[in-house]
């Protein structure tokens, strides 16, 4: 009981330290209170359940929940902006290293059995997770989901503002002259493996001269965290449309940054 009543006063703190409101709605009908979603919405990224079944579950419990289609559209109506803070709050704010990396996640888990069966075609991963991850900490610092692909600079800079970090590792993918721009103004130092082709810029050509093997090395820690992601909540989503994806991929995230780590939240 005292561990199930530590999780229930992480999302209450959670949701203080956010400064959220006790209702997500403000003219809508005071039924079931903000903590009440985010909880139900939370445990069905813990356990991997669907709507249908978080709302059953707590039945059997005789625990509070929203109904299925309430869910859905708080899954649907929580913005990005929501989310990055979450994961922030979760994070502990302040970083000294991170390693920024991408993923992909697949829309559906179909039977491997019947793919060969039937023309033996794989799916594709529409689904991009681009996500700075604090290799002391053990913790996300901010993310970003895509669903259809893009390059993997394309995201960087915004994760490198809200990760805010005194050293960055990337793989050769991040590496432009923009984005050592971009760190230089924030007083990042950036780490990247040099690239064949790419030996013109000012910012570049100053940063590679600090690189040190030993430090980019730490940059397995953030695959390591997205490998843990999907043992964990699987390597599929659920969802359909963009936000609720986007909700889906987030509240992992959150859900390791809350229940996991080194560091207690």
């Amino acid at each position: 009981m005292e561990k199930e009543a530590k999780l229930v006063k992480k999302v209450k703190r959670l949701l203080k330290r956010l400064g959220c409101p006790r209702w997500l709605h403000h003219f809508g009908p005071k039924k079931y209170e903000f903590l009440e979603h985010l909880a139900a919405l939370l445990v069905r990224f813990y356990c991997r359940l669907s709507f249908r079944r978080v709302v059953e579950l707590f039945g059997l419990f005789g625990l509070n929940c929203p109904s299925k289609s309430a869910l859905q559209y708080t899954a649907a109506k929580l913005s990005s902006a929501f989310w990055q803070k979450v994961i922030d709050t979760t994070s502990g704010g302040v970083h000294y290293l991170v390693a920024i990396d991408s993923t992909g996640l697949s829309r559906t888990n179909p039977s491997y059995h019947y793919l060969r069966r039937i023309d033996g075609k794989m799916p594709k991963i529409p689904v991009k997770l681009s996500t700075s991850f604090d290799t002391r900490k053990k913790k996300f610092c901010a993310a970003k989901v895509r669903v259809l692909p893009a390059n993997d600079i394309r995201d960087a800079p915004y994760l490198l503002r809200h990760s805010n970090p005194k050293i960055a590792v990337a793989d050769k993918g991040y590496n432009s002259e923009k984005f050592y721009e971009l760190a230089a103004e924030q007083g990042t130092l950036l780490m990247i493996p040099k690239k064949k082709r790419a030996k013109k810029g000012f910012y570049r050509n100053r940063m590679q001269k600090k690189f040190n093997t030993k430090t980019y090395n730490r940059r397995q820690i953030a695959e390591s965290g997205n490998s843990s992601i999907k043992r964990k909540y699987g390597h599929s989503v659920s969802s359909r449309t963009v936000r609720t994806i986007r909700t889906e991929v987030m509240g992992r995230l959150a859900c390791h940054n809350l229940f996991f780590g080194l560091s207690d939240f």
